[in-house]
This record gives structure tokens, C-alpha cells and sequence, in this order.
């Protein structure tokens, strides 16, 4: 069982775009008690993919049950159901026939035992820090070797899938389905810190500024330094700015 108490919180900037496309949540679970689900997703032109995004996420993560022990594929399984009925939902909304609504995705689980199952869609990241040292960070990596190995496609032609609307890696995309990643961790422990963030926010900082930010400061506290110097590096060219930062605290003897 974990020694260690959750502090935790989410933030969004709109940066310099029309419109804020997307989306963040926490959610705990009546049927599965102790256990935290964070959900972004980073829309295109679009908030109804995020959108949709966090409706199914809610929806699939209260009907989980917990069964008599923990489970990590039945958490991983968790997580791809809810990026696989999410992209199949938003691929029937009306609007998808003129304007497809894609929407990158990161799930993360954190469980009463000290365990920790992600999955990501896309270029929405996903961060595992130990104090002021990154542990884990998600990339493009599995998916461009999805595509070499499963589609069969030349190296650099899977490395240059952003600029390809049939190889975009994206929740709504009516020519491809999702890839999606996923991975698990054991032993979290104080001292941790887990965060999820849209493009808006990783491409502008290296992981250990990220890693130092959120270790020095409360959730909230990381969050508004983060916005404010994303902002200022952006040079009013900002994206919208989204992310959850989980932090695992000892708890006072």
C-alpha cells in the first residue's frame, strides 16, 4: 500500500489561439475507491474531441470495478477501451463529415498500491519524475515503429507522420485508427511526481525544467510558473497550454 499523500491539480492556458481546444480532468471512482484517473486531450481546431475524450473517460473509469486484486492489464485494457471508443464516438459526430475533430489523448492511472498505468494518443505527453530527475517521458517513438514494422513504411517516411493526414496519430482520424502506447510502473514512492501536458506546454521546456519546476513547487504553484514562461517563450505565438501535475508526498510521521 502507498506511504505517501496525493497533492495534485490541473491548468490551462489559452495561450495566443481564438479558442481554448483542450481539455483536462482528475477523476476518482466510486466502484474502484483510492484510485486517480488523469485525462488530457489536445484538440486540433476543435474542442468536440476532447471534449468526447473526457465524457468517455469519466463514463468507462466509474464503471470500473477493482475485482478481488489490482490488475495492470486490466488497467492497461482500461485505458485503450477509452481511447478506442472515444475515437469510434467522435467519428460519428455530424461535424466529422466536414471538419474532422482530432484530438491527441494521455490517460494515466495511479492506484492504491503504489502502481502507475499510462497510455497515450498522439503528441499529448506524459512524465514520471523522481525529485528534480525525469524517470519517464512518452515520444512518438512506439508508433513511428508501429508504422515500420506493422504498415511496413520506410524510416523516415514514419518519422515524418505529422505532416501526413493518413499517418496523423490522432483520436478522430477517419482514414486510420488510433495507435495507441501504454506502459506500467510499480514502486512509486514520495518524492515522485507525475504530469501530463499538451504540446503547448513540453515543447517549449526540457524534461528537467519540467522536472525541477513541479519538484520546487506545489501543483499550482509549478502551473502558473510554467504558463507564465511558456508565454513569455512563445513570443505571442503561444498554443493553448494544458496540464495535470500529480504529486506523491510523505505524509508526517
Amino acid at each position: 500500500m502507498r506511504t505517501y499523500k496525493i497533492e495534485a491539480g490541473t491548468a490551462q492556458h489559452i495561450g495566443n489561439r481564438p479558442q481554448q481546444n483542450d481539455r483536462v480532468a482528475l477523476f476518482t471512482a466510486a466502484r474502484a475507491p483510492g484510485y486517480v484517473l488523469a485525462v488530457l486531450a489536445d484538440g486540433n481546431t476543435s474542442p468536440i474531441g476532447p471534449d468526447q475524450a473526457l465524457l468517455t473517460s469519466k463514463h468507462l473509469f466509474d464503471e470500473f470495478r477493482v475485482g478481488d486484486a489490482p490488475s495492470l492489464p486490466r488497467l492497461t485494457e482500461l485505458l485503450r477501451d477509452i481511447a478506442q471508443e472515444a475515437h469510434a464516438v467522435i467519428k460519428m459526430n455530424p461535424i466529422a463529415a466536414v471538419a474532422e475533430p482530432h484530438s491527441a489523448l494521455a490517460l494515466l492511472v495511479l492506484t492504491p498500491q503504489a502502481q502507475l498505468v499510462w497510455a497515450h494518443v498522439g503528441d499529448a505527453r506524459i512524465y514520471h519524475f523522481r525529485g528534480e530527475t525525469c524517470l519517464m517521458r512518452t515520444s512518438d517513438s512506439d508508433y513511428v515503429d508501429h508504422l515500420v514494422h506493422h504498415d511496413q513504411l520506410p524510416p523516415d517516411a514514419a518519422r515524418k507522420h505529422r505532416s501526413s493526414r493518413l499517418l496523423n496519430n490522432a483520436l478522430g482520424n477517419s482514414l486510420k485508427d488510433p495507435h495507441v502506447s501504454t506502459g506500467t510502473q510499480q514502486g512509486l514512492q514520495a518524492g515522485d511526481s507525475l504530469m501530463l501536458c499538451s504540446d503547448g506546454l513540453w515543447q517549449l521546456f526540457r524534461h528537467e525544467e519540467l522536472a525541477a519546476a513541479v519538484a520546487r513547487n506545489t501543483p499550482r504553484q509549478a502551473a502558473e510558473r510554467l504558463i507564465a514562461k511558456a508565454a513569455e517563450r512563445a513570443q505571442g505565438k503561444g498554443d493553448n497550454c494544458s496540464m495535470a501535475i500529480i504529486k506523491l508526498v510523505a505524509m508526517a510521521s
